[in-house]
């Protein structure tokens, strides 16, 4: 009886401690409750639509061989040639009481008319302040009064693993919500149009789905940390991987379209890459890190002010660069025309430049007129493992100066290097190349078994590389 009582005693106690877990559990769980029901009033759904032009459907337009078609198949023809409306809808958010409305801009881009829709079902015909294509941002103005606001958080205090919860209108299922944690910052994503992000966007496991771009994504505190913009999903449909615009950045976009309708960014004119460990070596630093200038523009700011190709970009404006996917945030934000220190590493050496930010031009990608030069050709053969010769004018593509490889020896440093023929060899060890005589004689001085950079032109681009002579 005293052996039951004492198993019936410890049975109770694991219960008990079983309880007391779930219980210590489930008290940690955020209630999103208070949050959706206090603050969804100021999101809105949004409906656009392009009309099509209006085209002639006269004899005229038909082929001559089916001119002689009875009515009722021309008329069926003319119907299925007849232009169509096209529509597109989002989400969005209220961030003035007077009417102003965020949203993505390719939700609203090219569109005529754009209805903004609350959920107490009033109904507003918007107006398109502005609208920003790299940053994936537009905003709109509503006629009304005394509308419910959200407000964006200013500080870049998002953490991840941090709850959050988005409100939108996936596939038209007005105002729902969904839930998760924030599973990465910074992330670089660029998009079809644009090949540099300007945008550090936040990770999330949020479910979300069309329908849903332009809605916000809130902190448990109710405030707006980003505005939900992009999925990754092979099926169309969310499988935990959404992309939020920060909340930081919006605040900036949101003042410059009120102000003058379009945004200003920051720009040094200049082409980057990522680094990697050879390469980081012969750069005379222990880690890949920064962002390496592989062009440089020689009328852009950066040319200007004394920055070249070969630099290696540590930090811009007191902030850290730890990959070439942070620079181009750091440039766009920065106020152009104004002078900010810029750390490199240069052969080796770690220097400060004060450089004067430009104004990134509507189009980034700007022709520039490269002098033409016909030299002789010369050939050389050499201890990397390459045969190169003097570029002339049909074989210059990017380049100014340097020599093309014509040949690539198998089992050479060259092509552990990844050099291929065509490319155009513009710098070694960090040495301007402009003929045959200055490659040889940089190759005949450089050290074996040590990393040397490489820089080189494919395809009309610029890359840097890192090779050893063994």
């Amino acid at each position: 009886m005293q052996a039951l009582t004492r198993q019936w005693m410890n049975t109770m106690l694991v219960l008990c401690l079983a309880c007391f877990s779930f219980n210590t559990f489930a008290v940690e769980l955020p209630d999103f409750t208070q949050l959706i029901e206090k603050h969804s009033p100021a999101v809105v759904k949004i409906t656009a639509i392009s009309k099509a032009s209006v085209a002639r459907t006269d004899q005229q337009q038909l082929p001559p061989d089916l001119q002689g078609l009875p009515d009722i198949f021309r008329e069926l023809l003319e119907r299925r040639q007849a232009p169509r409306d096209r529509g597109s809808m989002g989400s969005g958010f209220i961030i003035s009481a007077d009417g102003y409305v965020l949203t993505n801009n390719h939700v609203i881009e090219q569109m005529d008319n754009i209805t903004v829709i609350l959920n107490d079902q009033r109904e507003y015909t918007a107006k398109l302040v502005g609208s920003d294509e790299r940053s994936d941002l537009a905003l709109l103005k509503v006629e009304a009064k005394n509308l419910p606001i959200l407000t964006l958080a200013k500080d870049e205090t998002l953490k991840v693993g941090q709850w959050v919860v988005a409100i939108g209108s996936p596939f038209g299922l007005d105002y729902s919500a969904t839930a998760g944690i924030v599973s990465a910052i910074g992330r670089s994503i660029p998009s079809a149009r644009n090949e540099s992000t300007y945008v550090p966007f936040i990770q999330t496991d949020v479910a979300i789905n069309p329908g849903n771009s332009g809605g916000p994504l809130f902190n448990l505190d109710g405030e707006v940390v980003g505005i939900n913009s992009q999925i990754y999903s092979p099926s169309g449909g969310s499988v935990g991987l959404s992309f939020a615009i920060p909340s930081s950045l919006a605040i900036d976009v949101v003042a410059q379209l009120k102000d003058k309708g379009r945004v200003d960014r920051g720009w040094l004119g200049v082409m980057i890459q990522d680094v990697d460990k050879n390469l980081a070596n012969s750069l005379g630093i222990d880690k890949p890190i920064g962002a390496l200038i592989s062009e440089a523009d020689p009328e852009g700011p950066a040319t200007k002010s004394g920055l070249k190709a070969g630099d290696l970009i540590i930090k811009f404006n007191g902030h850290d660069v730890h990959t070439s996917s942070d620079l181009p945030y750091l440039v766009g934000r920065t106020l152009p025309k104004s002078k900010v220190p810029v750390v490199i590493m240069r052969k080796g050496k770690e220097q400060t430049l004060n450089v004067t930010v430009g104004i990134l031009p509507v189009s980034p990608e700007e022709a520039v007129e490269r002098p033409a030069n016909t030299p002789k050709a010369e050939t050389a053969v050499d201890s990397l493992g390459l045969t190169v010769t003097t570029l002339d004018r049909s074989t210059r593509g990017g380049a100014e100066a340097g020599v093309i490889v014509k040949d690539v020896k198998p089992d050479s440093p060259a092509v552990e290097a990844g050099l291929q023929p065509g490319d155009v060899i513009t710098q070694l060890a960090f040495s301007d190349i402009k003929s045959v005589a200055d490659y040889n004689k940089i190759v005949k001085s450089l050290p074996k078994n040590e990393p040397h950079a490489v820089r080189f032109y494919r395809q009309d681009r610029p890359v840097f590389r890192s090779i050893i002579i063994k």
